[in-house]
């Protein structure tokens, strides 16, 4: 875990937007993107998240503060945000009225106190096995063939209640979207899930 203030956070972005995926997808939610990041995705479209600028530390009380107040919602994402100490954040969110969404590849001990949690884990840095029975959705990108036993997997380890979620690698959607069409109708367990942000034009 990186060494941060319990006062202070790397803000890399903060905007109010449309949730773009999951189980919350088309709903309004104020994005806090935290930098850092060590699991390191090739199809990342953040990249620029993974190092951490100096000038992007803020205090709890300034980062709560530029949350827009239409938001019932709040993500916290990365990066991975994991690799900071959140339970002053959420706390402060909840506060104020929020609700708390952590996005996360769960390789990192689990801080904050969470109305939701999206998990997607990645075969190069899986999650910690504590994540598993608190994700309230597992999401897992289709990006090679091999990807869907990867997430069959995954799927075993989380608890009975828990969303089973496919979404495409954007940048192979329209390969892939055929084989989890034809996995999902086969594994009804699980559901599609789609960037529709990146459709809608929106961050």
């Amino acid at each position: 875990m990186l060494q941060t203030s319990s006062a202070k956070l790397p803000v890399m972005e903060s905007f109010y937007t449309i949730q773009g995926e999951g189980h919350f997808q088309g709903t309004a939610a104020h994005f806090i993107r935290l930098g850092g990041c060590d699991v390191g995705c090739h199809w990342c479209d953040v990249k620029e998240s993974w190092t951490i600028d100096q000038k992007w530390y803020g205090s709890i009380e300034a980062i709560v503060q530029e949350v827009d107040s239409r938001a019932k919602i709040v993500v916290i994402t990365g990066g991975e945000p994991l690799m900071h100490q959140l339970d002053e954040l959420t706390t402060a969110l909840r506060a104020a009225g929020f609700k708390t969404h952590l996005e996360t590849s769960g390789a990192h001990p689990l801080s904050g106190d969470w109305d939701w949690i999206c998990l997607s884990p990645k075969k190069f840095k899986q999650p910690l096995p504590e994540i598993y029975k608190r994700a309230d959705e597992l999401k897992c990108i289709i990006y090679n063939k091999s990807d869907f036993q990867f997430a069959q997997a995954e799927a075993e380890k989380v608890a009975s209640d828990c969303l089973l979620l496919l979404q495409p690698e954007w940048d192979v959607r329209d390969k892939k979207m055929p084989l989890i069409t034809e996995f999902v109708m086969t594994h009804t367990s699980w559901k599609i899930t789609l960037q529709t942000h990146k459709y809608l034009g929106v961050p």
